[in-house]
């Protein structure tokens, strides 16, 4: 194992969504994880359809038991960090809440992943990354003028105001610890993230330069520069020519007359200016305006589909998708000069249940036991 994370201990509390998706990234970065997961009707089918599962040591435990129960109290007890996306209150009835954790081990760092928050009018109610970002202000400027909010994928509140966030909380809390010498508890939700991740739009409000209006703004669609366009094989690309001398060389690029571009800032002028963009685009292929921007500083990119981003010459080149279990997977990020990450293997659930065990000093005769008992399996 390599990394920089090389040498921390994590228990997951197995799950689905933004949790995983951080304990995937503390793998990525070389820590130990070991979930801790439901027993499966189907390893093999669970294996497969694991998303964020690369990396762990897995073992299967059915925590409801009392004997299940102090199995993970054991293994927690020896982690740095114990991570769970559970609504709230689920881990205190299990007697695995912070209070119980922190007392056995005052050095773990117990993250929490919700989409509410732990606490709050809404911290019970059930809930998906749609719901979050709704109510965090970040789904209803997304869009075109005059049509709806569109729904960005589950990319916004669950990844990266989720699982990505309490990545770095965790992160943070392990190196304020080696000051401390003391653990604690990190609160990550999904609709904390995604209001963070809306920064720039609620200063560029409070200094008047951003409209309420879906679609009219600089970053929104609103501007020719800054937009996608329908090629002529019905492909699209891309533009962020946001700096005057970006802009210029797109002008000259796509061949549009000077009083059809500038000035590039008359707001009053942007619809009109999508429009000759939009004919111009529409005159070449999408591979065609590739070969016409090469080389050029004009802030173009083609959209690929998420198959031609595997394929692509420039990911390629920096191995920016590995092969795991036989998937294309983007690699771990970000880069390190002297501990680079690495990608690792899906278990099978409950693969590495008598070696774990084993770790916590649960006899051959004692494992035996609980798997008989079906605690374990």
């Amino acid at each position: 194992m390599t990394g920089a994370l090389h040498g921390i201990r994590v228990v997951e509390m197995g799950g689905q969504g933004p949790a995983p998706f951080c304990a995937m990234m503390l793998a990525d970065l070389g820590a130990d994880v070991v979930r801790v997961e439901r027993p499966a009707r189907d390893p093999e089918r669970a294996r497969k359809l694991d998303s964020f599962g690369r990396g762990r040591r897995s073992v299967v435990i059915d925590v409801k038991r009392p004997a299940g129960r102090d199995l993970v109290a054991d293994l927690v007890s020896g982690a740095d960090v114990f991570l769970e996306g559970n609504r709230p209150g689920v881990l205190e009835r299990l007697g695995l809440g912070p209070d119980e954790c922190l007392a056995a081990n005052p050095r773990l760092v117990y993250g929490r992943m919700t989409g509410w928050g732990q606490q709050g009018p809404l911290s019970g109610v059930a809930g998906h990354d749609i719901n979050y970002i709704a109510m965090a202000g970040a789904l209803e400027p997304i869009g075109r003028a005059g049509e709806d909010p569109v729904p960005p994928l589950s990319l916004v509140g669950d990844f990266g105001g989720g699982g990505m966030l309490l990545a770095l909380g965790v992160c943070a809390a392990l190196v304020e610890r080696a000051a401390s010498g003391r653990g604690q508890v990190v609160d990550a939700s999904c609709v904390d993230g995604a209001s963070l991740l809306m920064t720039v739009v609620h200063h560029l409000r409070s200094v008047g330069r951003w409209s309420d209006e879906r679609g009219t703004n600089l970053f929104d669609s609103g501007a020719p520069f800054y937009e996608v366009y329908r090629t002529r094989d019905a492909r699209h690309v891309s533009v962020g020519a946001i700096e005057p001398k970006f802009y210029e060389q797109l002008v000259a690029t796509l061949g549009i007359p000077a009083e059809d571009a500038f000035p590039q800032y008359d707001r009053e002028l942007w619809a009109r200016r999508k429009k000759v963009f939009a004919e111009a685009f529409a005159e070449r292929t999408r591979d065609e305006w590739c070969a016409a921007f090469d080389g050029l500083e004009a802030c173009f990119a083609p959209v690929l589909t998420p198959a031609e981003a595997v394929a692509h010459p420039a990911h390629r080149a920096r191995d920016a998708f590995v092969d795991v279990d036989g998937f294309a997977e983007p690699a771990p990020a970000p880069r390190f000069g002297r501990t680079p990450p690495a990608a690792r293997r899906r278990p099978l659930p409950g693969e590495h249940t008598d070696s774990v065990l084993a770790t916590i000093g649960r006899t051959p005769e004692e494992i035996e036991t609980l798997r008989t008992s079906g605690v374990i399996a």
